[in-house]
């Protein structure tokens, strides 16, 4: 995505959006620790059911758990690194905001 062709509107409505965003998400809250639980839990369950098979044997219950294990450890990744592009876009929205502030300051030399 190129930012540089986009217009000041755009690049100001965007950033706005943004912050209030991050700043949503930046204040601790209890939803933030509950997703960063249920990552672990979804890694404990990844854990019991490999254990489960090397005690047990392959059974259901052992499938099931590794599988939800994933899909929630996989869903905590996708989030964090949609969040971690999200920041970073907003830096980049930032500068080139910054960018074109000061070369509108800059006056020509005559």
């Amino acid at each position: 995505m190129n930012i540089n062709k986009w217009t000041d509107e755009e690049l100001s409505s965007t950033r706005d959006k943004l912050d209030a965003w991050c700043l949503e998400h930046a204040t601790p809250s209890w939803g933030n620790r509950m997703w960063l639980l249920t990552a672990v839990l979804g890694a404990i369950a990844i854990s019991t059911g490999v254990v489960f098979i090397f005690f047990d044997g392959i059974s259901a219950m052992s499938i099931i758990l590794i599988i939800l294990g994933v899909i929630t450890c996989y869903s905590w990744y996708k989030s964090e690194k949609q969040r971690k592009i999200n920041m970073n876009f907003l830096e980049e929205l930032k500068v080139e905001i910054a960018r074109r502030a000061k070369r509108k300051n800059e006056k020509p030399v005559s």
